[in-house]
């Protein structure tokens, strides 16, 4: 704490408030001989009036930025300092914030720049060692920090000798969570990198899992479309040297931080959420295979009917750390694709105590739109980010939303009571007269919900991120919840990679392709998350 100088914040303050001596004495009484009587004394000096300053911490509740507090009343004890109860007034001067509407990007290397870029000739392009957008989530303790997470890494879809896939232009890629730190000037440092691994300390890979573990059959290819192979120097053999599968491997896409240093990561393979500790190991797993010996808490069996690639894009924690709460990306495949084009998704809470788990429907505004992030606001009250995949450039359209949405009123399908019509399948989940949710919200809408009692999440609009900056990105899939009325959020990049009819290249923006797609992190604030 000190006194402030004169300056253009506080001189008004000073001039208003400076104190000053008593007045003279009045004049004393003329004598009898007419001479003006004695002067009196002086009076007693008037009460002091303080300004003063202190610096405030980035990561202030007040100035997230820094700033400056102002504090000023009258020196009651003389003591020349300002003490709480002497003080009149208080204002702060905040530093503004430095991150604009265009976001702030994230720092990244290159995995590799040697490929063709795509339709090019001549022109190559650069694979980038970030890709750390799947998910974000607030550090425990540290309010200027955040945790980022990658997916299995760059790949583009492919379909080979070997049926459809993806090629993996780095396949011994590891997933990986990445620490960063938001500076003063509004740039991004990257603290740390987490490598994802196995029980053993073993990294894993971004490569499918087999059929069993929830595999759907995409073949993993080379960057020149020939099948990655457990021994990649050696002729494809299906006993002897088969397509190399991972069942430890992971399509991350939503991430938990907990206050004891751990993490929880779902994924959109099993979907698999799974527990690593500090360092990365293995810890626990959570899924829907009854059969998978890794496991002792499983998922409801109809999880594992999830569409390929759009698993359980979002994972959260709520405040008290005791329940998860995964949001599914899109309509699952219950019971097969023909359910496809709808606009109903699932979210699971399990808690971690008591090891119960409830299920709960959402209603997007869009058939196969994607739920690609939650975040906890409170036990029953989270954020979730709706989407579609359109480049807003390309499609003025586009829909980029974050919504708020509330468990309390909404049906826990399994604690429905079963009768004559509702029913409850062991690989299906609740039927309602032998259909799934999905074919009877195919057939009779919503409505063939609400008829019995079923209703989903409530939901109200909080961010229109396309009305609000014209968000260019396709995919937001992450939410930095900071406080109350500040949150950050960032897109998945693809790690700059694309494909178009299978051939590799840049990912851009814009059709010009002059506008590389990047981690971006964009922050609001001045919202009214509590309310």
């Amino acid at each position: 704490m000190k006194h402030i100088g004169l300056s253009l914040i506080s001189i008004a303050l000073i001039a208003s408030l400076t104190g000053c001596n008593g007045d003279d004495g009045a004049q004393g009484i003329a004598g009898s001989n007419g001479t003006d009587g004695s002067t009196g004394k002086d009076g007693n000096a008037g009460l002091s009036s303080l300004v003063e300053q202190s610096a405030l911490p980035m990561g202030d509740s007040k100035c997230f930025f820094g700033g400056i507090a102002i504090t000023s009343g009258l020196d009651t004890n003389s003591d020349g300092n300002l003490s709480s109860s002497e003080t009149t007034q208080s204002n702060v001067v905040c530093q503004l914030t430095p991150i604009t509407a265009n976001g702030v990007s994230l720092p990244y290397t290159a995995l590799r720049n040697d490929l063709q870029n795509g339709s090019i000739e001549g022109s190559t392009f650069e694979i980038r060692n970030g890709g750390f957008g799947s998910d974000m989530v607030a550090h425990p303790s540290n309010k200027l920090q955040f945790y980022a997470l990658t997916d299995r890494g760059p790949n583009a879809t492919f379909t080979g000798d070997h049926g459809k896939g993806k090629k993996f232009p780095t396949p011994n890629y590891t997933p990986r969570i990445g620490l960063f730190e938001l500076q003063k000037n509004g740039s991004i440092r990257k603290v740390k990198t987490i490598l994802l691994k196995r029980p053993d300390g073993t990294p894993i890979s971004g490569l499918p899992n087999t059929s069993s573990l929830g595999g759907t059959g995409e073949t993993p290819y080379t960057v020149d479309g020939q099948p990655v192979l457990v021994d990649q120097t050696k002729a494809y053999h299906e006993l002897d040297n088969p397509i190399k599968l991972d069942d430890y491997g992971l399509d991350g896409e939503g991430l938990v931080a907990l206050s004891d240093g751990t993490f929880w990561v779902s994924d959109e393979y099993g979907p698999h959420i799974v527990h690593f500790d500090a360092d990365g190991n293995e810890l626990a797993r959570i899924n829907a295979f009854t059969h998978d010996e890794r496991v002792t808490l499983h998922l409801p069996q109809e999880f594992s009917n999830r569409r390929a690639n759009r698993g359980m894009e979002g994972l959260a924690v709520t405040p008290d750390e005791k329940t998860l709460v995964g949001v599914m990306q899109s309509t699952m495949y219950n019971p097969d694709k023909t359910v496809k084009s709808l606009n109903v998704t699932r979210i699971v809470a399990i808690n971690l105590e008591t090891q119960q788990v409830s299920q709960y429907l959402y209603s997007q505004e869009k058939e196969q739109n994607s739920n690609s992030g939650i975040v906890a606001l409170s036990n029953t009250e989270f954020l979730v980010i709706e989407r579609d995949g359109a480049f807003y450039q390309q499609t003025p359209e586009a829909m980029k939303r974050i919504y708020k949405i509330d468990l309390s009123n909404a049906t826990d399908l399994e604690q429905v009571t079963e009768n004559e019509v509702l029913t409850q399948h062991p690989e299906l989940g609740l039927l309602i007269s032998g259909n799934t949710i999905e074919q009877t919200v195919q057939q009779a809408g919503w409505n063939g919900l609400t008829t019995h009692g079923i209703q989903p999440v409530s939901k109200t609009l909080v961010l229109d991120l396309v009305q609000e900056i014209s968000y260019p990105h396709d995919k937001l899939e992450g939410m930095w919840l900071i406080d109350s009325s500040r949150l950050a959020v960032i897109n998945d990049d693809d790690f700059a990679t694309w494909s178009t009819d299978g051939v590799l290249e840049q990912k851009y923006l814009d059709l010009g392709r002059t506008q590389v797609d990047e981690n971006k992190l964009y922050l609001f604030e001045n919202l009214q998350l509590d309310q």
